[in-house]
């Protein structure tokens, strides 16, 4: 599949696996700052893609985040076919004091491109019965 994007600063970074059969393509930061309206660090790419109409991006972070005082604020991401403008990541702080955070050059987050089927919804009287039915969390057991 070809990805069309954009640099939209001169020191952005081309997204890339780092290995081979990796499933997502890594980000890496090209600034960050802090924002004390949403109380949360925000990181720049610098980069804007163009997903194929029927795709969907999905913004995950990374493994190392566990290193890090930090929480991606949506957990995923969902970035839409016709959206153009910058991919930014948001991080929650976790701890009040002096975080461990990302720095620039850093890999930050990953992205996984998905068709995604277009939906159409029916309203019903009843759904069709399963096994499960309205057993809701921890309904399997601990």
């Amino acid at each position: 599949m070809i990805i069309r994007f954009k640099k939209l600063h001169p020191d952005a970074f081309t997204p890339t696996y780092s290995r081979e059969g990796d499933a997502a393509v890594d980000f890496v930061a090209i600034d960050y700052k802090w924002d004390n309206h949403t109380k949360t660090w925000n990181y720049s790419t610098g980069i804007a893609l163009e997903i194929p109409k029927g795709y969907v991006g999905l913004i995950y972070p990374r493994s190392s985040l566990s290193l890090y005082d930090l929480m991606l604020t949506n957990h995923v991401g969902v970035i839409d076919s016709n959206y153009r403008g910058e991919i930014v990541f948001r991080f929650k702080q976790l701890v009040s004091d002096i975080p461990k955070v990302y720095e620039k050059s850093n890999r930050i987050g990953q992205l996984i491109i998905q068709p995604i089927p277009e939906m159409s919804f029916v309203e019903v009287e009843e759904l069709t019965p399963s096994n499960r039915g309205a057993a809701g969390f921890g309904s399997s057991g601990v």
